[in-house]
């Protein structure tokens, strides 16, 4: 029988294949958009081969296929557990490689980093979670129960042809659902995320007469409008801690937690997690400079805390613009979402701190995420759903890049947890 202690043994004296494979799956280009993930999928493909592991295509959008394979593929009747390791293998796109000091899909190892496009955000973790499969189907005999692998598609724009479309279209979406996720988006080593906020995409217009520049005392114009407009929505931000649970707002008060928030996110994470923020993304207006704007666009993207709803944030939002004739707004239905969270206190937690504690000698506390993930689809379904990876502080910017070791304790800690939560001795 192989031990927990011979198991992470045998991860680490592979290091060497995964790292390898992590570099093939960055130098293979797959961003989003446009989303045409199949080269990547295909490297994936291949790896799974090399192990023996049989897998299955699902792809309700042609360009963006999903790869899945269960621990059990022939046993639709496994008795116990269910875990899913759930990654995506879409990212960011390149906005200009010449501000890069090295090709964006270079995947070099240099000073201790991996280095690429998509290696934070999240190929790092997507290997990770097909690592931690590969050694389950290994030693599979040992273990009890299902393990699902889902490398999905779609998950930049929305996760609608990847995660959404497994768990709520797909006729096996009760097998995809399982029934607890593992996860290894980039959340820092230091933390294990348990929820995410809530997003509300909205578009607001101004439509005024508009006129000569010269003559602004008969009218302001859209923009001077919209301005006034945005300063009242940023006040939305001192709704802190409105609808939480009381336990829980203690938990993400306590100055352990905190510390965490500001550490891994910068400083102000902490306060984030307990307020709604509001970003304005875009925001259009004007024909000419001498010329009163008649019409002023903007979008607003604001995040809602666990337990904020939006209905009760578009009634404020109501009030706000109740003396603005000029101004209307239209909710993004397609990006709106809430918030999510699964319990604190859980076995797959308790797993992650005490493997992240052997591995890498502290541990991690669980805490809130700001950006939203394709957790919060298992969320909705009831599916206790979590987070462990690398650090994302590079996150969708040029020279994006993760440690070496990050991504190598990451591929460790979670081959150790779906190890123990599927029973290994």
């Amino acid at each position: 029988m192989l031990s927990s202690k011979d198991l992470a043994g045998l991860v680490d004296s592979e290091r060497d294949a995964h790292l390898a494979f992590l570099q093939a799956l960055i130098r293979t280009p797959s961003a989003n958009p446009p989303g045409d993930t199949w080269k990547a999928v295909k490297v994936v493909q291949q790896h799974l081969v090399e192990h023996g592991i049989q897998f299955g295509i699902i792809a309700p959008e042609r360009k963006a296929p999903n790869l899945v394979s269960l621990l059990h593929e022939h046993d639709t009747h496994a008795q116990g557990r269910n875990l899913v390791l759930n990654g995506h293998i879409d990212n960011f796109p390149v906005s200009d490689p010449s501000q890069w000091q090295r090709d964006p899909y270079s995947g070099d190892i240099e000073n201790g980093y991996v280095h690429g496009c998509g290696t934070v955000d999240m190929k790092a973790g997507t290997a990770a979670s097909i690592i931690a499969f590969t050694y389950m189907h290994r030693f599979h005999s040992q273990l009890s129960g299902q393990c699902v692998l889902e490398v999905v598609s779609d998950e930049e724009t929305g996760g609608k042809f990847g995660t959404r479309h497994l768990l709520e279209q797909d006729e096996r979406k009760e097998v995809w659902r399982g029934d607890c996720v593992l996860n290894a988006e980039p959340v820092g080593v230091d933390s294990i995320r348990f929820g995410e906020k809530g997003t509300l995409r909205m578009s607001f217009r101004v439509d005024t007469q508009g006129g000569h520049g010269a003559y602004i005392h008969r009218g302001e114009g859209a923009i001077r409008i919209a301005a006034r407009l945005i300063d009242r929505l940023v006040a939305l931000e001192d709704l802190h801690g409105e609808g939480m649970d009381a336990e829980l707002q203690k938990y993400l008060q306590r100055p352990d937690v905190r510390q965490a928030a500001d550490s891994i996110m910068g400083a102000g994470a902490a306060d984030s997690m307990l307020k709604p923020t509001v970003n304005i993304g875009t925001i259009t207006g004007g024909a000419k400079v001498n010329m009163i704007p008649s019409s002023c666009i903007f979008e607003a993207d604001i995040r809602l805390p666990i337990g904020l709803k939006a209905e009760t944030v578009l009634t404020k939002i109501d009030s706000i613009i109740s003396d603005i004739p000029e101004a209307s707004y239209s909710v993004q239905d397609a990006a709106t979402n809430p918030a999510a969270a699964s319990p604190i206190h859980h076995e797959l937690v308790d797993l992650l701190q005490r493997n992240a504690e052997t591995v890498r000698g502290s541990r991690p506390l669980p805490i809130c995420s700001m950006g939203a993930t394709d957790c919060k689809y298992f969320r909705y379904h009831g599916v206790p759903a979590y987070t462990y990876g690398p650090s994302p502080e590079t996150m969708a910017q040029k020279d994006e890049k993760v440690l070496v070791q990050e991504f190598l304790d990451t591929v460790k800690v979670h081959t150790l947890t779906a190890w123990a939560y599927l029973g290994g001795p």
